[in-house]
């Protein structure tokens, strides 16, 4: 793996980390807790965004209204079904969801969810890393590279990585002033 190709890995481990981030619930609405959920739909796995309007009037609630009328059922029990922990209220032409406020001790583990998330990041950005120094040394030892050529390349690896993990860092931290934040 060339060192742009590196680099575009890490920028792409940065951007998964923040979607990531960004499912996790705050105690305030937010339209992107639903991006992870899927609908089925005439035997598709849909994502809810396809076949709704998403809103949130206020603070604590989300307002689902369905572009057709006839999927409010299997918009209700999809998100019923789904890992984000709210039970959906169906009043026959919107889906709504009240946001309960967190407790202590479900904020102290949406904190840990992201710092696992922030992990899995640092993961993948070392990862890109590794290859791309794999790569050089691979083109050290055939000659096609010169060993001062490698080595700068390899400390250029690992300035990107220290970059890139400098911004997962800053976004977990963002993160867990938002989730603590009451």
């Amino acid at each position: 793996m060339k060192l742009p190709d590196a680099e575009s890995s890490m920028k792409k481990a940065v951007e998964a980390t923040q979607r990531a981030f960004n499912t996790i619930r705050t105690g305030r609405a937010s339209v992107s807790l639903l991006d992870r959920v899927m609908v089925e739909y005439y035997g598709t796995p849909t994502p809810l965004k396809s076949l709704a309007s998403i809103n949130t009037p206020d603070a604590s609630t989300i307002s689902i209204q369905p572009y057709d009328r006839n999927t409010l059922n299997i918009i209700e029990k999809a998100i019923s079904l789904s890992d984000i922990g709210l039970t959906p209220n169906n009043d026959g032409e919107v889906v709504r969801l009240n946001i309960p406020s967190l407790t202590s001790e479900r904020r102290q583990e949406f904190v840990k969810m992201a710092g696992k998330f922030a992990e899995e990041g640092r993961v993948s950005i070392r990862n890109a890393r590794r290859d791309a120094i794999d790569f050089v040394r691979k083109q050290e030892k055939n000659s096609e590279v010169s060993e001062d050529e490698s080595r700068d390349i390899q400390d250029n690896a690992q300035k990107l990585t220290d970059k890139y993990i400098a911004k997962i860092d800053q976004l977990l931290t963002e993160k867990e002033k938002d989730i603590t934040t009451v």
